[in-house]
């Protein structure tokens, strides 16, 4: 039985700007057939086990032909796949979205097409230019421009062209500016028409070009301008002055490498997202409870006793999360820990604990296990009992040093960390094209599972390809790790929080502009 093709457009390079149809699509393929003009990151909303083919193309390449795209699609359909053909902008704007789905029909196979958000209005937007303007164009005009100079001709009537519309929107045209320029002026409109060329908008590279139709190809030629681009023709370009929003945003044109566990859902993502950054996700490490039955054996002594613990220190919101899994599996609740006084190490872990109704004591100053000791020390007595919930690779720090005050410390792995097996292609190509700004580490164990990560993906050297990118940590434990990797650490947080690893971030980058 035939599969389905979803004929998806990935709106214009931002990957929140798909649609909820269009994302709901990628989750449920099968396949994902995608070209260079789509955000890597809607790729990391593949269900486990999917495949992704790239047929994308270059001004001066193609991958893969129209016609054998149309092919693997039908290819893919016919062995029963769920197909998504994933496409910069919208499908149905110079896309070839007909002739994909002419090939479809004509096999039986059944297809969506799904809209995207069009680079034709959102590029320029996000250059502060709206492609109409009550007072300087009530219409527009999307042309393309990636053609020769005689199929132009054939294609363009530019008599009436020229002056149909307030705006003219040219999409893949940097390269015969010159000759649009030329044909526009030659058919009425003024040489001092305003026009903005908008290259990779709304991604991290986003650059805009200005001039007018008499001097915009020497500028382009002058600046190296190069594709891919949004050519906007018309008085609405002036408004870019006054409307300009992204360039001004704290994160703007970075691209921010968050390493992270596979299953957390990172709040730095959503700050980067906010203050205008791009950020890349690269899920370093898995998570999952403990394999062996020796370790059950241990985690059930140690919650058979939670009514002696005076004191719970939980380090981290998985040490929170993976500690209720257990409470339930062990048949008990958190009024097991009536007699202890629970302690939780930042703000993110604190929160964990507040949404399972419990509110754990406060800790100011610095979020680690050395601050931990610092605020409560003096306040634990010599006998005490104190319990650590923990995972694997947890430091020994903590508890050798309460042991040294007299307490009696029982320690529980309640988690195991493990490398996530994950390979991106993407993320190799953007370290070696230098397209990654930054990179960020909230743990020890993500600097050292990345590093990994990039070894088993074929960089012999990691070093190399990250000699340029700015290695930000979330505090000197973190820190003295990557420098154990060879690291050279360039932004450290003032606080072990997310929020002091954005400030310092904001701060680097205007540093840097």
């Amino acid at each position: 039985m035939a599969g389905k093709v979803y004929l998806v457009g990935a709106g214009p390079g931002d990957a929140r700007l798909i649609t909820v149809k269009g994302w709901h699509c990628i989750q449920k393929g099968d396949v994902i057939v995608y070209d260079r003009l789509a955000s890597p990151r809607l790729l990391g909303l593949m269900k486990p086990g999917a495949e992704k083919i790239y047929v994308g193309k270059l001004p001066d390449r193609h991958t893969m032909k129209q016609e054998d795209i149309n092919r693997l699609l039908v290819d893919l359909a016919l062995k029963g796949k769920t197909v998504v053909r994933l496409k910069g902008g919208d499908p149905t704007i110079f896309g070839r979205v007909g002739e994909e789905g002419e090939l479809l029909r004509k096999h039986g196979i059944p297809y969506e097409i799904v809209p995207g958000i069009t680079s034709a209005i959102s590029v320029p937007a996000y250059a502060g230019i709206p492609v109409t303007h009550r007072d300087m164009a009530s219409s527009l005009s999307i042309i393309t421009g990636h053609e020769s100079p005689d199929k132009l001709d054939r294609s363009i009537q530019w008599d009436k062209v020229t002056n149909a519309t307030g705006t003219l929107i040219f999409l893949m045209g940097v390269a015969k500016i010159g000759y649009i320029s030329e044909q526009l002026i030659k058919h009425g409109r003024s040489p001092e028409t305003p026009v903005a060329l908008i290259r990779w908008g709304t991604r991290a590279e986003q650059e805009t070009l200005t001039g007018t139709l008499a001097d915009i190809e020497a500028r382009v030629k002058e600046a190296g301008f190069e594709p891919p681009a949004v050519i906007v023709v018309g008085e609405v370009v002036r408004q870019r002055e006054q409307l300009k929003w992204a360039e001004d945003m704290p994160l703007f044109g970075k691209r921010i490498l968050v390493t992270r566990a596979r299953s957390q859902a990172s709040s730095l993502v959503q700050h980067i997202e906010d203050l205008g950054g791009e950020p890349y996700e690269f899920p370093v490490l898995d998570t999952r409870l403990p394999q062996e039955e020796d370790q059950y054996k241990h985690i059930r002594e140690a919650f058979s006793r939670m009514h002696e613990f005076d004191w719970v220190f939980f380090t981290s919101v998985n040490g929170v999360d993976y500690f209720f899994q257990h409470l339930e599996r062990e048949g008990r609740d958190i009024r097991s820990l009536h007699k202890a006084r629970i302690v939780a190490v930042g703000p993110a872990t604190s929160m964990a604990l507040r949404s399972r109704g419990v509110a754990a004591e406060p800790l100011t100053g610095n979020f680690q296990a050395e601050g931990l000791l610092e605020a409560y020390g003096q306040k634990m007595q010599a006998g005490e009992k104190v319990f650590l919930p923990r995972g694997n690779l947890a430091r020994s720090w903590l508890p050798e040093q309460l042991r040294e005050l007299g307490l009696e410390v029982t320690e529980a792995s309640l988690y195991e960390t493990v490398p996530a097996d994950f390979r991106d292609d993407e993320l190799i190509s953007l370290l070696e094209q230098g397209a990654v700004h930054a990179i960020t580490f909230t743990s020890s164990s993500t600097v050292t599972y990345f590093m990994r990560a990039l070894r088993q993906m074929g960089i012999e050297d990691p070093l190399d390809v990250l000699q340029d990118v700015i290695i930000a940590v979330i505090g000197p434990v973190t820190g003295q790790t990557a420098e154990n990797e060879g690291l050279k650490v360039g932004l450290m947080a003032e606080e072990a929080t997310i929020d002091s690893m954005v400030n310092a971030l904001c701060a680097w980058n205007k540093r840097t502009e």
